[in-house]
This record gives structure tokens, C-alpha cells and sequence, in this order.
């Protein structure tokens, strides 16, 4: 698979993080199903895996 750029896996990262976010939030305030909650967390841990493992987060040589 091809590897995306640190700014991609970045994006990726904090995409992540807001879904997870605002899964959490809503859980809060609305009620969500558990099969909504799951599948907001599920989303929010792909992007937050897809970033880590196909993210190019090389240092400079």
C-alpha cells in the first residue's frame, strides 16, 4: 500500500481523536444506541490505526 504523507497521517490522527470525541460527548447528552456508540469508537480507533501504521512519520536523515 502506498505511504501517506506526514501531513495525510496527521489529518488521519486528529480525525481520529475528534470522532472518538465526539462519540463521547453525545453519549453524554443524547442516548445512543450501543450499536451507534460502538460504531463512532470503532471509526475514531480505524483512523487513529490507519494514521499509525501507514503514516510516514520518519525522522529527517
Amino acid at each position: 500500500m502506498k505511504k501517506t504523507t506526514k501531513r495525510k497521517s496527521l489529518l488521519l490522527l486528529s480525525a481520529g481523536m475528534f470522532v472518538i470525541a465526539t462519540a463521547q460527548v453525545a453519549t453524554h447528552y443524547l442516548e445512543l444506541t450501543d450499536l451507534a456508540k460502538g460504531s463512532f469508537i470503532g471509526i475514531g480507533i480505524g483512523l487513529l490505526l490507519t494514521a499509525l501504521f501507514f503514516g510516514n512519520f520518519k525522522t529527517a536523515q
